[in-house]
């Protein structure tokens, strides 16, 4: 047992001595988890999206009986104050000053858009007003992208939007509903709706409304890829590089065993685990409002399980490389797919079909989707038994191949 202590001690002491291995292991997991909350921690929030969109309206010498245009000019003036202090509006609008050139306007606006620097440019016509009052088109709307060369009827509101941008593309659709409800106001103003005939909808809640914050969903999936690129560069590292220096033959020599070896080296590489989850699970709660709990046997089951998957991993690897330079070079091919394609910092569900298959093998899908379970962070899709077999699975598959094929000697 004292050897065995002494060989993950000295892991331990070898893990936190070098600078590099300090820098993955502690480091890296908390600049990447630090970084993803602050650019994306935001997203889920109340009041935090928000849409640059530009608005003229040419109609303002209307002489009909409504002023719809400036009725939607309104609307969008007050979508763009802040409703709750301390939140974004929805929209931040920019219109032109006292004065300034119309036509100027809408030229500098679209190339802002074309810059990505707006969403959307909202442009109200100039007889807007007289052409919903005259009913020629009930609707009244349509919406034009500022690359296309047909112009819109004379009356037409229009939407420019730029083609291929997300945010302008979610702007848009947004623009749309709201008009939607501005053209049903605008056929009740004229007597051309009826209440009666339209068809009766309700919005009905099904199961408990919950609101997920992104530092809870990226908490887990942090600790996840911090055990799995511990194990996954540490493990080969050292069980290569100690062979290739003929440090392991020494190791033979005494009354060391290789189980013992390798219970030595698997305890030191889960106290580093331990190591890393509870820096980060401090950084997430004190540093960004965490709400996660991970004091239950579910979680820490999870995080048992996942640990010793990326452990065996580890050692699948080090049984097939030839050297120590291969080991590394295996696990960078491995690191970058199954740590981006397992859901760890994203969902991972609008992927193509050919991506999706990668992420159904990828044992750490599985481990990051059952922990997240256990959290109350997210339902999941897999069932409990594939949740626990896969990792399972590969533990044993990896165990096997590594028990016949993991050389302790050089070759001579």
């Amino acid at each position: 047992m004292t050897g065995t202590l002494l060989v993950a001690r000295t892991h331990l002491f070898t893990a936190f001595r070098e600078r590099i291995t300090l820098f993955w292991v502690l480091i890296f997991p908390i600049f990447i988890f630090t970084i993803l909350t602050l650019i994306f921690g935001r997203i889920g929030q109340e009041g935090e999206i928000n849409f640059s969109i530009g608005l003229v309206n040419f109609d303002t010498e209307s002489t009909a009986a409504w002023e719809f245009g400036a009725m939607i000019e309104d609307l969008f003036e007050e979508l763009g104050t802040p409703q709750i202090e301390g939140k974004e509006p929805l929209f931040t609008l920019f219109q032109p000053e006292g004065g300034e050139d119309l036509e100027a306007f809408v030229a500098r606006e679209q190339e802002a858009l074309r810059r990505g620097q707006r969403a959307a440019v909202i442009v109200i016509p100039a007889g807007f007003s007289r052409r919903i009052e005259q009913g020629f088109a009930p609707a009244g709307f349509s919406a034009d992208s500022p690359t296309s060369t047909s112009e819109a009827p004379k009356g037409t509101l229009s939407i420019n939007y730029s083609e291929g941008n997300p945010s302008s593309e979610i702007a848009t659709g947004i623009i749309e509903q709201i008009l939607a409800g501005v053209d049903r106001e605008i056929l009740k103003r004229t007597g051309r709706f009826n209440e009666e005939a339209a068809v009766p909808a309700e919005t009905v809640w099904v199961g408990e409304a919950s609101e997920i914050r992104y530092v809870d969903f990226l908490l887990p999936g942090v600790i996840l890829m911090a055990f799995f690129t511990s194990c996954l560069f540490g493990i080969p590292g050292a069980i290569l590089f100690s062979r290739d220096q003929k440090i392991l033959r020494r190791y033979w020599v005494t009354p060391l065993s290789v189980p013992r070896y390798l219970a030595g080296l698997s305890i030191g590489h889960i106290v580093v685990g331990l190591i890393q989850c509870v820096l980060l699970i401090l950084l997430g709660k004190y540093g960004f409002g965490a709400s996660i709990s991970f004091v239950a046997l579910q979680p820490v089951a999870f995080l048992l399980l996942a640990q010793i998957t990326f452990m065996a991993f580890g050692f699948l690897i080090a049984s097939v490389a030839r050297t120590a330079n291969s080991g590394m070079a295996i696990a960078n091919v491995l690191n970058m797919p199954m740590m981006f394609l397992s859901g760890l910092f994203f969902p991972v569900a609008g992927l193509p079909l050919f991506l999706k298959a990668i992420v159904y093998a990828n044992p750490v899908s599985y481990l990051a989707e059952g922990l997240r379970t256990s959290l109350g962070v997210e339902a999941g899709i897999f069932s409990t038994p594939l949740v626990v077999g896969v990792p399972l699975a590969w533990i044993a598959l990896s165990i096997g191949v590594a028990s016949r094929k993991l050389r302790w000697d050089v070759e001579r």
